[in-house]
Formats: structure tokens, C-alpha cells, sequence
């Protein structure tokens, strides 16, 4: 069988300089077990499987596959699917575009040449000082360098954010990715003068060590973040610097909801054989 493909660069205008993501569209003829082998196939951090909704409220739905697993959500491929939905002549019901996925439905909103997810709900908790000990470690920093930090979901192992105090330190870090096992480790520090409000860097072995831009991250910072008064209701989060990508994502913070932006770009489009 034959499907149409896309391949789109996410939380960047420029190509090659954001987060890839491939798109299989129209794809309700393949399995769970065939989506996930041409996932791990493609090698990308994710791959999203375009289907008709099941839900009247939806426009669309998105099976998201790591190379080794199925995620129920994850932010840049809601954002790179949506594009290529749309892309593709898709129609939104309404004011906003309403994604179908694992965690139920997102509504996502065009803001201009670039779209924002509203963040799904995740409870928080504090970090134990068993596992700040562990994450200074696999930092290469001491526990006194981390200004504060956030367990900022609870989904197994989920990621936890660390604040260090400048972008110069957030750029020079060298985890070391044997000790980190499965943790999760997102960076977080303020950028005077830089690219950007804050550097962020997400550090996973499941995607090889460090991925480029990450939305659901980028999503519980935010949720961290704004409350605690350590960032403003709106700012800009650079990452894949250390990776040589310029990853840019918009956040804001409404009376409702913690909204996710950037662009992405279409890089690659054709038919897929599978």
C-alpha cells in the first residue's frame, strides 16, 4: 500500500534547524505493530500516523511512535502533525484545531505563521533529594548549582526540571548518559543578552541522548515556571543550540491554559510505500 508522507522540521522556520518529524497520512489501514516498526524504521525521536477521529469533537487523530514505543502525547509531534494536516488540505470545525490523541483532545490555535497546543493538564511534585543528588551528578554539577527544581509530571519516569543560573552553564553541561539510565532531565536557566529568554535542554537516552526541541518540556516548564514566579506569563525558550539547531518555542500563560507555540517547515513530501 501506498500512503502520503510527509516529513516536517518543528519549532523552527528554517530547515534543518528544528526538531524532524515524520508524517504518515491517511493511515488507518495500518496496525499498531506496522506503525511501529516503520517508526523505529525512520530512526526520528517520533513518527505520527494521521487517522480519521473517533471523537465528533476532533478533527483529526494522531498515533505518536518513538522508535521503541507508543507515547499518548508529545509536543512536537502535535505541532508537526497539525501542520501537515493541514498541509494537506485539512479543515478545522471550528476556532481551533482539535488533535485526538492517547491523552484525549488538544486544542491547538494558529497564531500567525505559528501553532500552539494548549498544554495538557500534569500534576507536578517535588523533586526527592535522592534524585536531586542522582541528577547533580549525571549533571556534572554541584547540588548547590541547582537554583531549583520540579518533578514535572508524574508518568513513568517523566521529566524533571532543573534550574541553573545562565545560559553559559546550561550550554557548557556534559551529562554523562550512562549514570542517567532512564531519567528524564530538562535544563532550564534565564538567557540575558541571548537568543532567547531562557536555553532550555532536554536530555533522554531514548532518543540517543538529547533532544534537539521538546515540546511536552517546554510544556511543564511553563506549568513550573510561570506560577512560581520564575518566568513571565509570555517568553521565548531557545533550544538545540548544543546540537547546532536554532529550536525556538513560544510560550504563553492565559486565564485557562499554558499555550506551546512555534513554526514548523514541510522538508520532505511524497508517497510512502508500506
Amino acid at each position: 500500500m501506498r500512503f502520503a508522507f510527509s516529513q516536517v522540521d518543528v519549532f523552527t522556520n528554517r530547515a534543518g534547524y528544528g526538531n524532524p518529524l515524520a508524517v504518515v497520512h491517511g493511515a488507518a489501514a495500518l496496525d499498531g505493530a506496522r506503525m511501529q516498526h516503520f517508526a523505529n524504521w525512520t530512526n526520528l525521536s517520533e513518527t505520527g500516523f494521521l487517522l480519521p477521529p473517533d471523537s465528533p469533537e476532533a478533527d483529526y487523530k494522531v498515533r505518536i511512535f518513538t522508535p521503541h514505543a507508543e507515547l499518548p502525547f508529545a509536543g512536537h509531534p502535535t505541532l508537526g502533525s497539525c501542520h501537515a494536516w493541514l498541509a494537506a488540505g485539512g479543515v478545522p470545525k471550528g476556532d481551533f484545531i482539535v488533535q485526538q490523541c492517547g491523552v484525549g483532545l488538544v486544542r491547538i490555535k494558529r497564531d500567525g505563521t505559528r501553532l500552539a497546543f494548549a498544554a495538557p493538564d500534569a500534576e507536578q511534585s517535588e523533586v526527592p533529594p535522592e534524585l536531586l543528588a542522582r541528577i547533580a551528578a549525571v549533571l556534572g554539577v554541584a547540588e548547590t548549582e541547582i537554583l531549583a527544581a520540579r518533578q514535572l509530571s508524574h508518568r513513568a519516569p517523566g521529566w524533571t526540571g532543573v534550574l541553573l543560573k545562565d545560559r553559559e552553564t546550561v550550554l557548557a553541561l556534559k551529562p554523562d548518559f550512562a549514570a542517567m539510565g532512564e531519567l528524564e532531565i530538562g535544563v532550564v536557566a534565564p538567557s540575558p543578552g541571548g537568543p532567547a529568554d531562557f536555553e532550555v535542554r532536554a536530555f533522554v537516552n531514548d532518543v540517543g541522548g538529547e533532544d534537539p526541541v521538546t515540546g511536552s518540556l517546554n510544556a511543564g516548564l511553563a506549568r513550573w515556571l510561570i506560577p512560581a514566579g520564575l518566568a513571565p506569563a509570555c517568553y521565548v525558550a531557545a533550544q538545540g543550540t548544543a546540537l547546532g539547531r536554532e529550536g525556538r518555542v513560544f510560550v504563553a500563560h492565559d486565564e485557562r491554559d499554558f499555550w506551546i507555540g512555534g513554526e514548523s517547515v514541510e522538508v520532505i513530501s511524497g508517497s510512502l510505500a508500506l
